[in-house]
Order: C-alpha cells, then structure tokens, then sequence
C-alpha cells in the first residue's frame, strides 16, 4: 500500500511541475517546438472552395452521363442542408 501511495504521489509531484513550468513559460507550445501552420488560413479556405468546385463538376458529368441537368452551387448547398437537418433530426431522436 506505501509503494503504490509512493508512486501515485512522485507521478502527481511530476505532474504539478510540468503544469507549473507550463504556465511560467511566456510563449505557446507552438513558439516552444518553433512550429509554424504550413498553410494560411486563406489559402486553406481556397483550396476548399475549390475541393468543392471539384466535387460538383464531377456529379456533374455523371449526370451528363445519365441526361440528367448539372446541379448548381446552390443545389449543393441545399442538399447539405437537408442532409444536415436529416442527421441533426436523428441524432435528436436517439
């Protein structure tokens, strides 16, 4: 019982003094280990648009394929919609 008192306490000494090294160093972590994003926020939000540009020129010629009409940004976004409302509707309901 002593032993594993001992090591329960030596592991929360260990821990109190990463906790408080941690709240004295003026930085983040990020400045800590030097890291830096790769990507801007911006480029992120382009490459996106264009992730989804992609996806719907690719529906579109299925449905070329198919004579079915092209979809739109528009009728993208609202199928996210509904699809989101579908799940938030079933997550609700379990």
């Amino acid at each position: 019982m002593g032993f594993l008192l001992i090591t329960v306490g030596v592991i929360a000494l260990i821990v109190l003094c990463l906790v408080l090294l941690a709240r004295a160093y003026p930085g983040s972590g990020a400045d800590l280990v030097d890291w830096k994003p790769t990507r801007s926020p911006e480029l992120e939000a382009q490459l996106e648009l264009d992730d989804v540009q992609q996806m719907i020129d690719a529906q579109n010629e299925y449905r070329r394929r198919r004579g079915e009409a092209d979809l739109t940004e528009e009728d993208a976004e609202r199928m996210a919609r509904e699809d989101e409302a579908i799940r938030e509707r079933t997550w609700r309901g379990l």
